[in-house]
């Protein structure tokens, strides 16, 4: 892989609308988000050119890396597709025009003031607070047990909290938890559709269950059949599909009714690293569109997508930041270029010695 990896950025052109674009260049392989750039496979050690890869654009740069072990996987198993005459993922991003900034607009669509939750004596959230705007992708992260999935599952009107203030898409969930589940999408980490049901079957049920007239529920399950490459295995049962096909599925449905807000809890836990690149293609597509993304998750890489990240440890949250802002937080003297992993690990590590301290 030497000579085939590059990190490419662009001033003032969104991440997301570069790694759309440049994963549609001429040679371009892969092309995947890392902090404040994007990283590039490309398909031989021909250097490449700026203009080729992004024509017209004037302030982007372009600077060799390191290759990774993880470039040679997805390169062998890219070239492979293409041998087999594999048609690749579409994100629906390819002809849209690069987009300055982002798809935030600053308005709040989910707000938490000191969000609390208890189990009896035990306080699993503690004073919880944060903001996302709107065509934000926000992550939660934390080790087990740090209380994002608690979190995540008072943000989705699931479980009530004990204490604080929740607002999601304008609505208070303590007192109007259905207004507010009606505008957003959820899929959890473990498959949880009928797998009794046949695709198209699981399609229909989901819209009826979202109130889409016939009318709106046909052109649903049409576009999704399409978008996700469905119709081959529409009379299928859910529960035979491969896990990539269920994961598909289940961002399927929790599309049909078009929420403003989309809620995912681990998505990609278990899947490949293909499919996995696959899903956060479609992902991106949705936030630049103004969809507002809230994603729990422990891949390091997928974090790196998000715009804002908030890292909890034992219920409470230690930082909210851009990736690059909680990584420049940890640099030292012995460690000058510190990845996310290691300014997450040095987060978790000071919290947890802070807990113990008397």
């Amino acid at each position: 892989m030497q000579g085939r990896t590059y990190a490419v950025t662009a001033a003032n052109i969104s991440k997301r609308s570069l790694q759309a674009h440049l994963s549609h260049a001429p040679g371009v392989l892969d092309a995947l988000i890392q902090g404040e750039h994007v990283r590039l496979v490309m398909e031989d050690a021909t250097p490449p050119a700026l203009e080729a890869l992004l024509p017209g654009i004037r302030d982007a740069t372009l600077a060799a890396v390191p290759p990774r072990y993880e470039d040679n996987f997805i390169a062998l198993l890219k070239e492979q597709a293409h041998a087999d005459g594999a048609a690749p993922p579409q994100s629906g991003r390819a002809q849209a025009p690069l987009s300055s900034a982002t798809a935030t607009n600053g308005i709040a669509v989910i707000e938490a003031d000191q969000l609390e939750r208890r189990f009896g004596d035990f306080r699993a959230v503690k004073g919880v607070s944060f903001a996302v705007s709107r065509g934000e992708v926000f992550g939660l992260l934390g080790a087990n047990g740090a209380g994002k999935t608690t979190t995540f599952r008072m943000l989705c009107g699931l479980l009530p909290p004990s204490a604080g203030r929740l607002r999601v898409a304008g609505v208070d969930l303590r007192h109007a938890p259905a207004a507010a589940r009606a505008r957003i999408g959820y899929m959890s980490q473990k498959f949880s559709l009928y797998g009794q049901l046949s695709v198209l079957e699981n399609l229909r049920f989901f819209s009826s269950t979202y109130g889409l007239s016939r009318s709106q529920a046909e052109q649903r399950m049409h576009w999704a059949m399409e978008e996700f490459a469905l119709e081959p295995l529409a009379q299928s049962a859910s529960g035979d599909l491969s896990f990539g096909y269920k994961q598909r599925l289940a961002l399927a449905c929790a599309l049909m009714h078009e929420p403003d807000i989309l809620f995912l809890d681990e998505p990609t836990s278990g899947v490949d690293p293909l499919a996995r690149r696959e899903f956060w293609q479609r992902i991106n597509a949705l936030a630049e569109k103004g969809v507002t993304v809230m994603v729990t998750t422990h891949f390091m890489e997928e974090a790196e997508y998000c715009d804002r990240l908030a890292i909890m440890a034992t219920g409470e949250i230690l930082t909210v930041g851009t990736p690059g802002a909680i990584k420049q937080r940890a640099r030292t003297q012995t460690l000058s270029d510190p990845t996310l992993e290691d300014a997450f690990i040095g987060l978790i590590e000071t919290g947890t010695r802070a807990e113990a301290t008397p």
